[in-house]
This record gives C-alpha cells, sequence and structure tokens, in this order.
C-alpha cells in the first residue's frame, strides 16, 4: 500500500531524502519548494500544504523512493527502487514519447 501526499510525515520526507542521497537544495527547486520549508518541514517546525506534500513526495519519487503506508503490524516506511542515476535514465526514457516498442524492429 501507498502513503498518500496527506500521510507524508516529516519523518518520511527527510527518511525519503536522505535514502536517495540528494541535498534539500535540489529537491526544493524541483518541488518548487524552497530549501528552508523543506529544512523546516523535515525538522517539524514548518508545515506544508497538500499540494505541497504532493509535489514533495512526487519529486522524491521520481528518485526512486517508494513511501510504504502503515500496515495493523507494522509501521510506515521507505524503500529505494531504483539508485537515483538509474530513476532519472528512466524518466528521461519516459519523456522521450512514442508509443512502446516503436523503435524495436
Amino acid at each position: 500500500m501507498r502513503v498518500l501526499p496527506q500521510d507524508l510525515t516529516p519523518g518520511l520526507a527527510r527518511a525519503g531524502r536522505a535514502l536517495a542521497q540528494i541535498n534539500s537544495l535540489v529537491i526544493s527547486e524541483e518541488a518548487g519548494l524552497t530549501r528552508q520549508q523543506v529544512r523546516d518541514y523535515e525538522k517539524r517546525v514548518g508545515s506544508l500544504t497538500l499540494d505541497e506534500k504532493t509535489r514533495l513526495q512526487k519529486t522524491l519519487e521520481s528518485y526512486g523512493v517508494v513511501f510504504i503506508a502503515e500496515e495493523e503490524n507494522l509501521g510506515h516506511g521507505v524503500r529505494k527502487r531504483h539508485n537515483a542515476s538509474k530513476a532519472r535514465q528512466l524518466k528521461r526514457w519516459e519523456d522521450e514519447g512514442g508509443r512502446a516498442a516503436e523503435d524495436d524492429n
């Protein structure tokens, strides 16, 4: 089960960024936030709107971070889908357009 943006806690955001090994400046710029917003949110001294949480989560997910929802007997967490380089490469391929396997002759 996937974590919804409204359930993105400061701890999950910080753990996701650490797992992706991306600094707060890069994440903030790509998510359309300020660096201070990201830092304050992760430290629990600031809050983000639902739209801002959604952008932050999508940005972290673009670096291969998977957020895992809390279950009955297990807490929430994060996992790495791909390394950051592979995640960017996959995103670049997806952004190229065209039908899948169109050039597989």
